[in-house]
């Protein structure tokens, strides 16, 4: 796949993954919606470490500039 993210939005999207896991084991997010938050850290670091966000692809959406 063609990369479509932009440094910037790969590195904001691992700072918001570590504030959900913050949240989740310092107890502030519990339950279901803690783990909702653990789900999207994960899905958040794998895009960044991959480059390419797929909820991007159908919009046509792409922040990276080539």
């Amino acid at each position: 796949m063609t990369r479509n993210m932009s440094n910037l939005d790969r590195i904001l999207r691992v700072v918001v993954a570590v504030i959900f896991v913050f949240l989740y084991f310092s107890g502030v997010a519990s339950g279901a919606l803690g783990i909702v938050l653990l789900v999207l850290a994960v899905v958040f670091v794998l895009t960044s470490l991959v480059g390419v966000c797929p909820l991007y692809v159908p919009f046509k959406i792409s922040t990276y500039k080539k």
